[in-house]
C-alpha cells in the first residue's frame, strides 16, 4: 500500500510516524502503513457468499450457501485472539460481508475489543438503515469496490444496476458520517475510466480511493492477459500522481493510495528525484518504514472456513485453521518453512529482485503473482515495471 497523497503531496512526514513510536497499536489509522512492528492487519473473509459475481473475484464467490463457514462463537473467539495478539485492524471481507447475518455483532465486538473494524463491500446492500447501524457500532471505514463507471463496473460485477446501487450505498455512508472510500482494480478493460473516478471523488465528496493492481488469483487468474504492460502501468501511475496533486492544489485533499504493486514506491521516489523535489529524501525514509509487501508478516488472511493464509490471494497455501489453533500461534509458528521464509524473504528471492537496490523498499513485491505467472514463488514479480538501470543492476548501467 503506497500512499500517493501522503508521499507526493507532503501530508505525512517521517517525524509524524516517529512521534507515536511506530507501534501499530499506537499509530493513528492514516500512519498505520509505516508501523515498525508489523503486527498483521487481518483480512477475514467472513463469508464466501456474494450477491454479485465479479469477473476478478479471488474468492470465486457466488450467491449460494457454503458449508463449513465459521460460526458466530468461532468468529468472536478469533476477534478476542486478534485483539490480544495486537493486530491493529480486522477487515471484514467476503464474498460480500453484509450477507453474513451476524456481521453487526462481530464488527461491534471487534470495536469494543479495541480493534479498528473496517469492511470491504460491493456497496449494493447499504441502505440508509444499514449505514446508520454501521455507524452506531463504531465502524472505522467502508471500502466500496467500483471497477469503473456505470457500464464498465456493471459488466465486471455481472449485474446491471450494480454501479447505481453502490453509489447509493456510498451516499448513505457519507450521510451517516462514516468514512467511505473506493476500491478500483486496474486492468485493460477499465483503465480509461481512471480520470472519471477522480471526478467522482470530487463530485460526490468521497475522501479516499485505493487503486489496486491486478493479482492473478481466483477468477482473476483468467484476467492475466488483461493486465497492463509495463509502459501502460507507468502511464496510469503517473496519471494517478498527477490527478492527486491536481486535487490537492484545488484544496481537495483526497487520500489516494495504490495497492498490490510495491514498485509504485520506488517509481514515485525516482520521479521526485527527476523533478528535483526537496521531499524526495523524506519520501524514501517513509518508504523504508513501509517496507513494501508484507504478506505473511504485516498482513494475513482468515478464510470463511477458518483457514489461515499469507494474504487474501494466496488461498492455495494454508498454515493452519483457527478452529483448531489460535491465529496468533499459527502466525508465529516458524516450523512451517514457507511462513519462516515470508518473515525474511531476502535470502530466497531470485533474479533481478534479489539484486535490486530497492529491495528493502518494495519487499520483493507479490510472491503469489510471481508464482502464478512463472510457477516459482521466488522468481521476480512480472508486474515490476522498473528498468534494470533504475533498480541498479550492473548490466543495465
Amino acid at each position: 500500500m503506497i500512499g500517493i497523497s501522503k508521499l507526493y503531496c507532503g501530508t505525512v512526514e517521517p517525524s509524524d510516524v516517529l512521534r507515536y513510536g511506530s507501534a501499530s497499536k499506537k499509530l493513528p489509522s492514516h500512519l498505520l502503513q509505516f508501523s515498525a512492528d508489523k503486527k498483521p492487519v487481518v483480512v477475514w473473509n467472513c463469508t464466501r457468499r456474494c450477491n454479485l459475481r465479479c469477473v476478478h473475484c479471488y474468492a470465486q464467490s457466488a450467491d449460494q450457501e457454503y458449508s463449513g463457514e465459521m460460526t458466530t462463537a468461532e468468529g468472536l473467539a478469533l476477534l478476542e485472539d486478534l485483539a490480544e495478539f495486537g493486530s491493529p485492524v480486522v477487515l471484514f471481507s467476503g464474498g460480500e460481508p453484509l450477507m453474513r447475518k451476524d456481521l453487526l455483532e462481530l464488527a461491534g465486538r471487534a470495536v469494543k475489543l479495541g480493534l479498528r473494524a473496517v469492511i470491504s463491500t460491493n456497496g449494493t446492500l447499504i441502505d440508509a438503515k444499514r449505514a446508520e447501524q454501521l455507524r452506531e457500532i463504531g465502524l472505522s471505514y467502508v471500502g466500496v469496490s467500483l471497477d469503473g463507471m456505470q457500464q464498465i463496473n456493471d459488466k465486471f460485477r455481472g449485474l446491471k444496476g450494480a454501479f447505481a446501487k453502490a453509489l447509493t450505498g456510498i451516499r448513505n455512508c457519507l450521510k451517516a458520517g462514516i468514512k467511505v472510500g473506493l476500491r478500483f482494480t486496474i486492468n485493460k478493460r477499465n483503465v480509461a475510466d481512471v480520470p472519471d473516478i477522480f471526478s467522482l471523488l470530487r463530485d460526490e465528496n468521497i475522501p479516499r480511493v485505493c487503486f489496486y493492481h491486478l493479482v492473478y488469483a481466483g477468477r482473476g487468474s483468467a484476467l492475466m492477459k488483461e493486465d497492463l504492460n509495463h509502459e501502460q502501468t507507468r502511464g496510469v501511475v503517473d496519471l494517478i500522481i498527477d490527478r492527486t496533486a491536481g486535487l490537492h492544489k484545488q484544496g481537495l485533499a483526497k487520500e489516494v493510495l495504490t495497492v498490490d504493486n510495491h514498485t509504485d514506491g520506488p517509481y514515485l521516489y525516482l520521479r521526485m528525484l527527476r523533478e528535483n523535489n526537496p521531499r524526495a529524501k523524506d519520501v524514501m525514509e517513509l518508504l523504508r518504514m513501509n517496507g513494501g509487501n508484507s504478506s505473511g508478516r504485516g498482513i494475513g488472511c482468515v478464510s470463511w472456513d477458518g483457514a489461515v493464509h499469507a494474504d487474501q490471494f494466496w488461498r492455495h497455501v494454508t498454515f493452519g485453521n483457527v478452529k483448531e489453533r489460535r491465529f496468533s500461534r499459527i502466525w508465529t509458528d516458524l516450523s512451517n518453512p514457507l511462513m519462516a521464509k515470508l518473515k525474511d524473504k531476502r535470502p530466497h528471492l531470485k533474479g533481478r529482485c534479489a539484486a535490486c537496490k530497492f529491495l528493502d523498499v518494495c519487499g520483493g513485491n507479490f510472491r503469489v503473482r510471481a508464482e502464478a505467472a512463472t510457477g516459482d514463488l521466488w522468481a521476480p514479480d512480472p508486474a515490476c515495471y522498473l528498468s534494470d538501470t533504475e533498480i541498479g543492476l550492473e548490466e543495465g548501467i
